[in-house]
């Protein structure tokens, strides 16, 4: 039996325009992709309920956003405290259902984890950056945050894992104080990309929150030295019990909305190391914002997730308009050092100041 894979087209309701970067579309590819590959067999969440968002965001708030989802109230007033109605998170009819849909994957897959199964997906999810009061960076409801919420009802300590392009901030925000739970980001340097958070010091009052910084421009031996010496040395001091990945594939260096320089098959071996932690994992996607790249890296990641091979060409069913490239980048991007000698200061860091934090943390 495949992995429980939770997905519905509901989920591509998800959409805040076509001018927006955020498109259903990506979601829409990799589900088929996976089908036809013969890797998942969806299931239909159903929708989060008020009181699942309520597990992780003020009253007020969700009571916010299922008003403007309603279509009859301008985000006008509501802008400075909600989030919602900005160019990055504009409102649209229906966005409070659509938001729950995307909490239910998770939600489940969480569940599914917390009740024996050792990977569930839900690749709608990963919304990181959203607050307990207030929206942000495309996200209305924090998935994420949720899904640990749940395993928390079953296990002693749960990491978060981002290797998204973006500091996974709203996650670190909702869990920073709580000795539980391991925050663990690695990201563009946040004076170069928003959301302008995730310095190597940011480790919380818990000592549980681990950020690694990586220059704009950096290639993927240096993304890949600071995931490992970083993030996976934080994870084995730690040792969670269940893990909540996020695969944000917006690192590569042919996406639009970052500047790091990481090539799928580099990318790809974060996810590895994750796995090879032999922990049960609760896999969400995450940024990702072209069209050629998000389907089959988030194809791989499942497929090595599962333990499966990534294949060397994709099904003659996938429709050629789609213009889909093999898993493996034929080009590393060059300078292959750029970065290094920078993330390497960071490790520094870490060994001297967090990692110490990380494992104390993990003796309370």
């Amino acid at each position: 039996m495949p992995p429980r894979f939770f997905y519905h087209p509901r989920m591509l309701e998800y959409d805040f325009g076509p001018r927006h970067p955020l498109k259903p579309e990506r979601l829409h590819r990799t589900v088929v992709l996976l089908e036809a590959i013969g890797a998942v067999e969806p299931e239909d969440p159903g929708l989060a309920t008020e009181r699942d968002a309520l597990m992780v965001h003020t009253r007020q708030y969700v009571s916010t956003v299922e008003m403007l989802s309603s279509g009859l109230f301008t985000p006008d007033g509501f802008r400075r405290d909600s989030g919602i109605g900005t160019l990055d998170t504009p409102a649209f009819v229906g966005m409070y259902e659509a938001s729950l849909a995307y909490l239910g994957g998770s939600i489940r897959a969480a569940e599914a984890v917390r009740d024996g199964e050792r990977l569930a997906f839900n690749l709608a999810g990963g919304l990181h950056h959203a607050h307990a009061d207030h929206a942000s960076g495309f996200c209305v409801f924090n998935d994420a945050a949720a899904a640990i919420h749940v395993l928390l009802e079953r296990f002693e300590r749960v990491a978060y894992v981002d290797i998204d392009v973006h500091h996974g901030d709203g996650v670190q925000s909702i869990w920073l104080e709580d000795p539980r739970v391991l925050t663990v980001s690695i990201h563009e340097d946040p004076s170069t990309l928003f959301p302008g958070t995730g310095s190597v010091e940011e480790c919380g009052p818990a000592g549980t929150a681990v950020n690694v910084p990586i220059p704009a421009k950096s290639a993927g031996p240096a993304w890949l030295e600071g995931f490992e010496r970083g993030c996976i040395a934080a994870l084995r001091l730690f040792e969670p019990q269940a893990i909540v990945l996020q695969m944000g594939t917006d690192p590569h260096f042919e996406d639009p909305l970052g500047h790091l320089r990481v090539a799928a098959q580099e990318w790809i071996q974060a996810v590895a190391s994750v796995r090879g932690l032999g922990v049960p994992i609760v896999a969400l996607g995450g940024g990702g914002y072209n069209l050629s790249t998000v389907p089959r890296m988030w194809a791989a990641a499942c497929l090595t997730l599962m333990g499966r091979p990534v294949p060397e060409a994709w099904p003659s069913s996938i429709p050629a308009s789609w213009d889909l490239p093999p898993f493996e980048d034929p080009t590393l991007p060059e300078p292959r050092a750029e970065g290094l000698s920078e993330v390497r200061h960071t490790i520094s860091v870490l060994e001297a100041v967090v990692l110490p934090r990380v494992a104390a943390a993990a003796q309370v």
